[in-house]
This record gives C-alpha cells, sequence and structure tokens, in this order.
C-alpha cells in the first residue's frame, strides 16, 4: 500500500505540474469576485457570472467568493488531477485485488442519529467488501470537492489514473512470482472484471 500510494501521489504531481496546471475552484472564484466587483476583466462566460450559483453565493455571504471549508484556503499548487483521488483509486484498487470483493459484510452497523454511538444497518442493500471500498475512494475524493478546493472533474478522472497505476503495478508485481500463480481479480470501477 505505501509503494502504490507513494508513487500514485508521484505520477498526480507530474500531471498537476507538467501537463494539466488547472486553477482551483477558490482561484475562479476570486476570478468571478473581480470581474464582478469592477476590479479586473478576465474572460469570463456571462452563463457563469449571471448564474444562479454566483447570485445565491452573494445573497448568503456578501461576495462572490467562494466559502471556503478551510481558513487558510486551497492549497497553492494546481487542481487537476486530485491527489487524494489518485492515491484512494490506487489503494482501494489493490485492496480489492488481495481482498475478496463479493464478501458480503455482516452485521454491517452505521452511526445513531445523534453520532453518539452505532446501531444496525437498516439501509436493505447488502454491502460487500468491494462495494464499501469504491464508497472509500468517492468518499475521500468528495470530500475534498465540499471543501471547495476540487472540482468534480477532477476526482472522477483522478480514481481512475490511481487505478490503473495500480493495474500496472500488480502487473509488473505478478511477474516477479517464484511459484504457480493465478493472477489478481478485481472489479474496476467502471464495472469491468479483470485478472492480471
Amino acid at each position: 500500500m505505501w509503494a502504490v500510494s507513494g508513487q500514485a501521489a508521484q505520477n498526480q504531481w507530474f500531471q498537476k505540474w507538467n501537463v494539466h496546471r488547472r486553477l482551483r475552484p477558490e482561484v475562479m472564484g476570486g476570478r468571478v469576485h473581480n470581474v464582478l466587483t469592477g476590479r479586473a476583466n478576465y474572460p469570463i462566460h456571462s452563463s457563469l457570472l449571471d448564474s444562479q450559483a454566483v447570485k445565491e453565493t452573494f445573497s448568503r455571504n456578501g461576495t462572490f467568493l467562494l466559502p471556503m471549508a478551510f481558513p487558510e484556503g486551497s492549497p497553492t499548487h494546481p487542481s487537476y488531477g486530485a491527489g487524494h483521488a489518485s492515491v484512494a483509486g490506487a489503494c482501494v484498487t489493490i485492496l480489492k485485488a488481495v481482498f475478496d470483493e463479493d464478501a458480503v459484510i455482516e452485521n454491517p452497523v452505521q452511526p445513531s442519529a445523534d453520532g453518539t454511538s452505532l446501531v444496525p444497518y437498516t439501509g436493505g442493500d447488502t454491502l460487500t467488501v468491494g462495494g464499501e471500498l469504491n464508497k472509500l475512494a468517492g468518499n475521500i475524493g468528495c470530500g475534498r470537492n465540499f471543501g471547495c478546493v476540487h472540482w468534480r472533474s477532477d476526482n472522477a478522472a483522478s480514481y481512475r489514473l490511481g487505478e490503473e497505476f495500480a493495474i500496472q503495478y500488480l502487473r509488473d508485481l505478478a511477474n516477479t512470482a517464484l511459484e504457480p500463480f493465478n493472477g489478481y481479480s478485481l472489479t474496476t470501477f467502471d464495472g469491468n472484471k479483470i485478472t492480471i
């Protein structure tokens, strides 16, 4: 897990700095604010400047700047790809390869309504190891979106970039087996069953 997470992060940093250099939502919010307050004239499409989201942001906060979950603001490095989502995609792929994804989680629990205890899960769906791992990866990336530090598209692509790196990593690892080995089997985020 350590090896794949570190290398997936390095691969993502290459994409951030050497390929994409996409601005973060906070920076775009700042540009919208500066255009609408007459401080700058960036080429921003009128559909964004006149959008309900921008009006609602100003109505709630008295500014066009995005509300931030973090007082220090967003990270200063580029937005795309999302490092957390890339690492989550890589690590979850490794876990799906070594554990039985179809295993049902027996007697699952969930937080009580007041958050002070655990109560039996009543969602109705059968929870599996693979399904929960996919949710874990999704929650890691989406949490960064909720904090206004990433775009949804940053995460959507980065899970798969991490997954692809982990598949290549497992492919290389499988070639080093000294005993008979049938390979790693897993289900990709797209739902395809593969054997490496």
